[in-house]
């Protein structure tokens, strides 16, 4: 019997591809690009307060510096309650009508006295020197809050009450104060897009005659925060 062998042919493997000639092998591989985020100018995120567009501002422009010894302590008596000790000995400046800064040495002591709760919130400061601080933070609803501050101090006509009433909307905030000496002020501030928001205050100060009015600009992204207020221009109006 005879036997009989086959063999199959193997087909080659196909050649490498050529390489690349000039920027085809530098430049990366063409993707297709995700469509641009539409704005939702119906939903547009709700706006910082205006007043914290200024304390922003100032606390950048102004840290807060001193000279001298502080020492601050606090201590939670519970989750809503809590007490804090302050010791201040240094320099602090006083305004003259020199363009020489006059330093007073100065020393004192602050008690202090903390009550926070979901919606409010109780602070209170005594100093050795007589003067007395409040502030109160009361949540009357989801969207209206009322905040009042005070300072009283023996000498007189230096103490001060404000009551300010705070109004949270879907894109926008509002504001209205009232104050000693006759004090009423009213600011607004609207988010005009996902980063930008624009505000304007105004205010009278029947004791003194005047009247101001200011604005305010506030963009921020996630890599930067730009701030931007203007100069209150005041009217003394004569008698």
């Amino acid at each position: 019997m005879g036997s009989s062998v086959s063999h199959a042919a193997t087909l080659p493997a196909p050649p490498p591809p050529a390489p690349a000639v000039g920027l085809a092998g530098v430049l990366p591989v063409k993707t297709e690009e995700k469509g641009e985020t539409k704005v939702d100018w119906l939903n547009l995120p709700c706006p910082v307060p205006f007043e914290e567009i200024q304390r922003e501002a100032l606390m950048s422009l102004k840290p807060e510096l001193f000279e001298g010894l502080r020492f601050d302590f606090t201590k939670g008596l519970n989750q809503k309650f809590s007490l804090s000790h302050s010791v201040f000995m240094g320099s602090m400046e006083v305004p003259s009508q020199s363009s020489d800064t006059i330093k007073v040495p100065t020393s004192h002591y602050e008690f202090g006295a903390n009550f926070l709760d979901p919606k409010l919130m109780l602070v209170g400061r005594v100093l050795t020197d007589g003067r007395l601080n409040a502030r109160v933070k009361c949540d009357l609803t989801d969207n209206l809050t009322l905040k009042i501050n005070a300072q009283l101090t023996n000498e007189p006509h230096y103490s001060q009450g404000m009551f300010n009433f705070d109004y949270k909307g879907k894109d926008y905030r509002s504001q209205f104060q009232i104050g000693n000496n006759a004090f009423y002020g009213a600011n607004y501030i609207q988010s005009v897009s996902p980063h930008l928001s624009l505000g304007g205050e105004v205010f009278w100060l029947g004791h003194q005659r005047k009247s101001g009015i200011g604005f305010a600009a506030r963009y921020n992204t996630d890599k930067m925060l730009i701030n931007f207020t203007s100069i209150t221009l005041v009217d003394k109006k004569e008698e």
